[in-house]
């Protein structure tokens, strides 16, 4: 099927996330290189690359998306591929910059009757205006627009808000106030649509934090996640609604948690996950008997153009 296709990995980045955008990457081209596939490598800085890149390129010429955070998850690669009528794999622009900001996401899905957490939202100018008394702890704070839990902080009293609030604010304007869930923490890869396998994560940090993802070697991830044949299939119909309502395409991952009531609350959509020897979503396909290479080449084969000359995103040359 990617017969005659160039596929381009990009990868990098200036988001927080570079480094492990470049092993996410790393990982793919690899697998790609191991398939026989006509591939380039995009290591890029700014995303505005992109374009002297692309018009250096072969055509048929597909874009397999793997920057991480600012830049590749929140709409501006979308952007300058779909004005190229470039074809890439995962969400379009508009889904990208949806699930990239967490207010405007727990906003759709609970307009949508979709189950979040009570939460506040911030900023510097309104944060004076907040009354820290009246709020529930523990809670979370957490940029609105940032991704592997950078910038997070969990608060137990109200002398903490502050400080964690002060250091959200160095990663985005907007930060959000989540109430704090003590229960499991669980993770959804959705494939074309369809829930793969539920993973648990469980770790002695606070919360799975960037060092408990990518550099913790007491990190536990159990799948089967030790969840009833009802939640199992419950909590992977909500994955796929929730991937439905912000308009994702291709591949996500959806984080939530399950209360020790076993009341489920949706966190967030990453609609570009990792690909390293840490990443879920690799695991949970391969818990569904998919392997990387295979992962690799569906996404692939998900984001092909369709057969009348048209891509989920835009149109070739």
């Amino acid at each position: 099927m990617l017969t005659g296709w160039t596929v381009a990995v990009v990868r990098g980045g200036s988001a927080n996330e570079r480094e492990v955008s470049l092993r996410s990457g790393e990982a793919v081209l690899a697998t790609l290189i191991a398939q026989g596939v006509t591939v380039l490598d995009w290591s890029i800085t700014e995303i505005a690359e992109v374009i002297a890149l692309a018009a250096a390129a072969p055509r048929p010429l597909i874009v397999f998306n793997m920057v991480h955070g600012r830049g590749g998850e929140d709409g501006q690669l979308q952007a300058v591929l779909d004005s190229l009528h470039l074809p890439y794999t995962g969400s379009g622009l508009l889904a990208s910059a949806l699930s990239m900001d967490k207010i405007l996401t727990k906003r759709i899905w609970r307009d949508m009757g979709l189950p979040v957490a009570q939460d506040w939202t911030v900023t510097a100018d309104t944060f004076a205006a907040l009354k820290p008394d009246a709020l529930s702890y523990p809670l979370m704070v957490k940029p609105a627009r940032e991704g592997s839990s950078i910038g997070m902080r969990r608060v137990n009293q109200t002398a903490d808000l502050l400080p964690a609030v002060e250091y959200a604010l160095r990663y985005d304007q907007a930060v959000l106030l989540e109430a704090w869930i003590d229960g499991i923490e669980l993770t959804v890869a959705v494939l074309g649509g369809k829930a793969l396998p539920i993973i648990r994560l469980h770790t002695p940090h606070d919360f799975y934090d960037y060092d408990a993802k990518y550099r913790a070697n007491n990190t536990q991830y159990l799948c089967p996640a030790g969840l009833t044949d009802a939640q199992e299939t419950q909590l992977r119909q909500l994955a796929e609604q929730a991937f439905v309502a912000l308009g994702a395409s291709v591949w996500a991952r959806i984080d939530m948690m399950l209360d020790r009531q076993g009341q489920v609350y949706l966190l967030e959509l990453n609609s570009v996950p990792g690909m390293t020897d840490h990443s879920l979503v690799p695991m949970a396909a391969n818990a569904a008997g998919i392997s990387f290479a295979d992962l690799v080449l569906r996404i692939l084969h998900l984001s092909l153009p369709q057969k009348d000359g048209l891509s989920p995103v835009g149109q070739l040359d």
